[in-house]
């Protein structure tokens, strides 16, 4: 199946003629493209016509995606339809002349294939929603979304306001407020301060009129600061009983779709809370905005599962001591929590940011939205079209598809709009993500191997701050390793930009680093690790340095065992802790190997030795010897002074009788622990005086 290409000038104002056309049609592989000009309007009829078979149609516009779907839906069409953006991203801006091998790539990445589709996450939700906060907000709110949705509030504080007297809610007053799950299954908890049950209480104002205080106001709560405990309320209440400051059972709890939380300080602390829980706090603006959104929130919905999880892979734990935890440290959704020897990672909670499989270290987390293997087709074709169009040392902006996508277009707006910006430079190919820490160090070498001079992370507000943090601690692994093989500038970037104009210096000030002199040939696999190993072994082919090994920072994901000998009794404490077979024994004789390829350095080798004799040195190591099984430490075996079987080793022996020579059941045969498992009981059935179970009464 072929692809159409529809491309537009817009106006004559991208440097788009029929000589670029040939040129993009000869880097794409399809003939020379036609050029036109106003595609949305008065030539639009050749849009038109490229819908009436089945071939992929491919639409350089993204401002009238609207209305070319609306065209094709009209026509009742069958091609497939894709949008990209080479406007302002390439065709507009200070370098926008040489920007065509730019646009040459974003076309080919657009003709590809869709990614194959993932599992799904559902949700069901019935519009049942929890306005939690102060009476004068929530109660106004409630009056305004009853219409629409199926209204509980929980009143917090002692703000003024006015319990509506016919019951239009339920109505409930509470502190200590937990709240878990997600949307259409969210549960809250809260504890009952104040001595008037709201659901108890017929709003017949009794309390209010015989309160010598004016403790008690429209919102039947009890100002307990002014109260004096006189108690005419109860009284007053009589054997409706909803006032009781005696009361017991103070915890309630209760399940809801929805929660708009008005408090002034969010009651779900998170950066990424979980789907159906709106948090505008006192803003009017936001609460406006969040109640439009929360109205909308009725009915089945879904969204990819954005991650796959191989246990086998997984170094969190083992034998009850933890690991790594890389992944439950940075999601900022707390979707990923420790399960025992493995980790959990609740598809409900999580929100696609990829965070956690860019910090693992085995690749036991995949990101799944899209695959990997998809990402890293994108990018080898991107940078393989680049080159076919002429482009030279080519390099990469990653950005999310929300604020990021947003600043690059408002970029792009304002260098052809007032001039007094750059705009995207012409060898910088914007390439978006579901979210900018989804890609990792397998995606950022394979980048550099496949010929990109340099590789720039875009985070924004939206990002979380341990976010952030992970990228830099990931950049600095990856930047480590390219300068250890000799290859000179800088490669990565974290750029935080919050406007235009600061992504605009930003950009400006990025120059092309050393790549290899020939671009790699081979795919991004879907494991992690043979990402690396691929990517790092053709980097390492054209290396200016030849190198046998490079000292990486903590946390890297490769590195070496040490191992102290004074210490070590070879107890194979650690053997049995690996997670991922790096540290092995010998059957036959008593040997610590280790094959450092396997290493991941999470660390549950160090935590379980019982002499502390083990130490992690994170490292790349890159001759043969990283494949080969290596002796860490080897001893002696210790033989049974009755059968000369050997057994252990003689630091083991000696340790263990230090230890147990005082213990009732050797310290009158202290050669036994000296003697083989076999020769042990021999020993213990040849002694005619040694005390059985059997001789106790």
């Amino acid at each position: 199946m072929t692809t159409e290409f529809k491309v537009c000038n817009c106006n004559r104002t991208m440097p788009l003629d029929a000589a670029a056309g040939a040129q993009l049609g000869a880097a794409l592989g399809t003939g020379a493209l036609p050029i036109a000009t106003e595609l949305c309007r008065k030539e639009v009829g050749a849009y038109m016509s490229s819908l009436d078979g089945v071939d992929d149609v491919v639409v350089a516009c993204t401002q009238e995606r609207g209305l070319f779907a609306e065209i094709a839906q009209q026509k009742n069409s069958v091609a497939p339809l894709r949008f990209v953006n080479i406007r302002e991203t390439g065709g507009w801006g200070a370098d926008s002349k040489n920007a065509l091998p730019k646009m040459a790539a974003l076309l080919a990445a657009a003709a590809l294939p869709d990614p194959e589709p993932v599992p799904t996450v559902d949700y069901k939700s019935a519009g049942h929603v929890l306005i939690v906060g102060p009476a004068d907000r929530a109660l106004s709110w409630a009056k305004r979304l009853g219409a629409q949705l199926d209204v509980s509030v929980l009143l917090t504080g002692n703000a003024a306001g006015e319990i509506a007297q016919d019951r239009e809610f339920p109505c409930f007053s509470g502190d200590q407020i937990a709240i878990n799950g997600w949307l259409g299954a969210f549960t809250v908890k809260w504890q009952q301060a104040n001595p008037i049950d709201l659901e108890t209480c017929t709003r017949c104002n009794a309390c209010i009129e015989v309160c010598p205080e004016n403790a008690i106001d429209l919102t039947y709560q009890i100002d307990l600061n002014k109260c004096t405990s006189h108690r005419d309320c109860v009284k007053a209440c009589g054997t409706i009983g909803a006032i009781d400051f005696t009361r017991i059972a103070t915890e309630r709890s209760s399940e809801f779709d929805l929660i708009f939380d008005l408090s002034d300080a969010p009651l779900l602390a998170l950066h990424q809370p979980p789907q159906g829980y709106f948090a505008p706090g006192a803003s009017i603006d936001k609460q406006m905005d969040e109640a439009l959104k929360l109205t909308q929130m009725v009915g089945e919905f879904s969204k990819p599962k954005f991650f796959l999880y191989k246990e086998k892979l997984c170094a969190h734990g083992r034998n009850g001591k933890v690991g790594c935890t890389s992944c439950i440290d940075v999601c900022s959704a707390e979707a990923v929590s420790h399960n025992g020897n493995l980790i959990k990672v609740n598809p409900n909670l999580c929100v696609g940011c990829g965070a956690c499989t860019t910090v693992c270290p085995s690749g036991a987390l995949a990101y799944a939205y899209p695959r990997t293997t998809d990402t890293g087709t994108r990018v080898k074709t991107m940078l393989n079209t680049f080159a076919k169009a002429g482009g030279v040392q080519p390099m990469l902006l990653l950005h999310n598809q929300e604020q990021g996508a947003a600043m690059v277009s408002e970029l792009g707006r304002l260098a052809q709009a007032t001039g007094k910006l750059k705009g995207m430079p012409a060898r910088l190919i914007p390439f978006e993500l579901h979210h900018a820490a989804s890609t990792g160090i397998d995606i950022w070498l394979a980048a550099i191997a496949y010929g990109a001079t340099h590789v720039a992370i875009l985070t924004t507000t939206q990002d979380a701050p341990q976010y952030v943090n992970a990228l830099t601690q990931q950049i600095d692994i990856a930047q480590t390793i390219l300068s250890g093989l000799g290859y000179e500038g800088v490669h990565f970037s974290l750029i935080q930009a919050t406007s235009a104009a600061q992504l605009d210096a930003e950009l400006a000030a990025i120059e092309p680093a050393q790549v290899p002199a020939k671009r790699g040939l081979f795919n991004v696999a879907a494991d992690k690790r043979n990402t690396l190993e691929l990517a790092i072994d053709h980097l390492k082919s054209f290396a200016p340095l030849k190198v046998d090994e490079i000292p990486l920072p903590a946390g890297a994901p490769y590195g070496m065992v040490m191992v102290n000998k004074d210490a070590c009794t070879l107890c194979m404490s650690c053997v049995g802790a690996c997670p991922e077979s790096a540290l092995t024994d010998n059957a036959n004789s008593p040997q610590l190997r280790f094959i450092e390829k396997n290493c991941v350095q999470c660390g549950l080798c160090e935590k379980t030795c019982p002499e502390n004799a083990i130490t992690l040195a994170p490292r790349l190591l890159l001759t043969d010897a990283v494949k080969e099984l290596q002796v860490l430490y080897e001893a002696e075996p210790y033989r049974c002074i009755s059968c000369q079987k050997p057994f252990g080793t003689a630091k083991m022996i000696e340790n263990m009788v230090a230890k147990l020579s005082l213990h009732g059941a050797f310290s009158g045969n202290i050669d036994r622990l000296k003697m083989c498992s076999d020769c042990r009981v021999v020993d213990m059935m040849a002694n005619k005086t040694e005390s059985s179970i059997a001789d106790l009464k």
